[in-house]
Formats: structure tokens, sequence, C-alpha cells
């Protein structure tokens, strides 16, 4: 089971994501692994559950927020626009996306029902641990995942058979703003329903 469905990933934007230097990691590759295995652990729960599909997207937010590095993903998918941000913009874009991803994406969740997903090596990267899944689906073939953890033990990144998800949101963001006319404002405003 996972977070997103490979069909959502098949646009990808050309915008460099340029990530901040993460500490020298004291992160070991189990704690990465089980950081991962405990998520889709909580996903399954919540997909089985029976909730509406408001409770579960509060419930996919409350996973997203724990498991991962919202600041850091949500500061990547804002781009060089955050430059020109306040800091009270900032936190409210941090929100909104976070909001509008956990919604975005547990729209898909139906789709994984009965699925799984399996870890099946850790390795170490620049700026963590990658830890390498593969996804089971009901009616399709296997699939491959990638979740990079940094050693604040976050999840910040994951790549869906190759396909970038910081590259994707930041194309996704900054087509949004641009059709707003960069209007930052706006887009917070925007987010905070979308999805």
């Amino acid at each position: 089971m996972t977070l997103f469905s490979r069909r959502h990933f098949l646009a990808v934007g050309t915008a460099a994501a340029a990530l901040p230097a993460l500490p020298a990691f004291a992160l070991t590759s189990g704690q990465a692994s089980s950081l991962i295995s405990k998520m889709v652990d909580e996903i399954n729960t919540v997909i089985s559950s029976g909730k509406s599909e408001s409770s579960m997207y509060r419930e996919f937010e409350r996973i997203f927020k724990k498991y991962g590095d919202t600041p850091l993903i949500a500061a990547n998918a804002l781009g060089v626009d955050g430059r020109r941000a306040s800091g009270a913009q900032k936190k409210a874009f941090t929100e909104a996306f976070t909001g509008y991803i956990s919604r975005k994406y547990g729209k898909r969740f139906r789709e994984f029902i009965g699925g799984r997903l399996e870890v099946k090596s850790v390795g170490s990267i620049r700026r963590g641990y990658e830890v390498r899944c593969t996804a089971f689906l009901r009616g399709t073939d296997p699939f491959q995942i990638s979740f990079h953890v940094s050693d604040a033990n976050r999840f910040y990144n994951l790549f869906i058979e190759g396909v970038d998800m910081l590259l994707t949101e930041r194309s996704e963001i900054g087509s949004m703003l641009d059709a707003r006319r960069g209007d930052l404002d706006r887009l917070i405003a925007d987010l905070r329903t979308a999805g």
C-alpha cells in the first residue's frame, strides 16, 4: 500500500529541486526502513477503517505530518518563489500545502485496498537513506517505489518508477502560482480547499 498512484506521476516538471544540505546522518538503515514500514501500516489501518472520506483525509494529513518533513517538502514545492515570501506566508503555505497534498493523494487511496508495499532494501544516499520498495496492487504489475529519509527520520521525497515527487509538485505549484499571476496569498487560500 502506498500514498501515491503511478498514474499521478506521468508528467514531471523540468525545474530543479535543489534541497538544502541536511546534517551528517546518525540515522541507521534499520530506523529508515522502520519509519516507512510504520507509515505504511498506519495508512493501511485508515484505508480499512471504513471512515468517511473527510475523516480519512484528516487521518492522512496527520500521517503525512508525522512521517514526512512537511516544511522541507513545501519549501521545495514553492521553489524560488519562497524567497519573496514572508515568514507568515511560508508558514501558511506549508499548512495549506500539507492539507492539499493529503487530500490530493488521499483520493487515490481506494485503488490500494487489498494491495501491499514491501520494503526490499535500504541504501545510504547523500541526504540520508533510500528505502526501496515494491508495490503490489490488484490488477497491475508490481512497480518500484523509493522513499528518501533524512537524518531527522522523516521522508522528504519519493520516486515512483523513477519519477520524482518533489519535481512533480514543484512544477504543479509553479503552474498554479503562474495562473494566479504570482499572487501567493491567493494560491494559499485556494490550496486550502484544492486537492
